[in-house]
């Protein structure tokens, strides 16, 4: 038993952070499952969904985020989490881990933001009725795209055919916005938030901005405010040497980041299988950063 124990930590432990969203994701899902057995109700994870309205929506201000963890349908959470677990794969051996956070979590954030804008401006001739927003898929639409507008001529395998990833990202473009005129039309709303987060953090980042550090930086204070805080006091501290106008492990990052710029602008223009062995294996050590 104890070696199955430490089994599972082990596994736990190798488990990067894209598996660990989708295993909380599952968890959720089966805990609202057990809940609606119990109590016989469908909306059992009603403290975790994002309503449409402003009024009640400041009761529960979390739920810009944790909407995205909560699925009520079995098909819903697993094309989510499929399409999650295989777009990650591609994304981790190209971008650090950080990066891929930041585009996930504030697509979550602006396909929330859009729905309640669009639900509470609009008037409600032009809209359909619709509760409370549930799922992932606004994060997932703001990595898709971000995939596709990066990496634009990068072609992916579909079936028995290879397509350029530009084609994918506006395939998704136009189901999305027939899917504004069907019954789902406040989930296609949220789709249109990550999708203009995912295509806007790919130009940016393109020329050399990175928009997600601000959201990363409020994440770090924000973990730093649970994190246990050292009772020792630093006695003394070796400031280091600038170099050329910035410490070595500044101009060390700079550097590796505009490798990581060349060798994306590389396959951008020429496709992966152009890499050298070398460029492939700095991408994949990069992207686990």
């Amino acid at each position: 038993m104890t070696t199955l124990t430490q089994d599972i930590k082990d596994k736990l432990k190798r488990l990067d952070v894209f598996e660990k969203i989708i295993g909380v994701n599952i968890i959720v899902f089966c805990v609202g499952f057990v809940l609606n057995k119990l109590y016989r109700t469908d909306s059992s994870l009603h403290w975790l969904e994002l309503p449409k309205s402003f009024g009640d929506f400041i009761y529960k201000p979390w739920s810009i985020i944790t909407y995205g963890f909560t699925h009520y349908d079995t098909l819903h959470l697993v094309l989510n989490l499929f399409v999650l677990y295989f777009v990650s794969r591609m994304l981790l051996n190209l971008l650090a881990t950080k990066t891929l956070i930041n585009i996930y979590f504030l697509g979550i954030l602006s396909g929330g933001a859009l729905y309640l804008l669009v639900y509470n401006i609009l008037p409600y001739t032009y809209l359909k009725n619709a509760g409370p927003l549930v799922g992932a898929s606004a994060g997932i639409r703001a990595l898709l795209i971000f995939l596709c507008v990066y990496l634009p001529y990068k072609e992916a395998q579909l079936l028995t055919f290879r397509i350029k990833l530009w084609y994918i990202g506006v395939a998704l473009v136009v189901i999305d916005f027939i899917g504004l005129f069907s019954v789902n039309q406040g989930g296609n709303i949220a789709h249109f938030g990550g999708i203009f987060l995912g295509y806007f953090y790919a130009i940016r980042l393109q020329n050399g901005n990175d928009i997600g550090k601000g959201f990363e930086a409020f994440i770090n204070w924000l973990g730093s405010i649970f994190s246990p805080k050292s009772n020792l006091k630093t006695v003394y501290k070796t400031k280091k040497k600038p170099f050329v106008g910035h410490n070595k492990t500044e101009f060390n990052e700079f550097n590796k980041q505009k490798k990581i710029d060349l060798i994306l602008d590389k396959i951008s223009k020429s496709g992966y299988d152009s890499l050298t062995k070398e460029e492939k294996e700095f991408l994949f050590k990069s992207g686990k950063d």
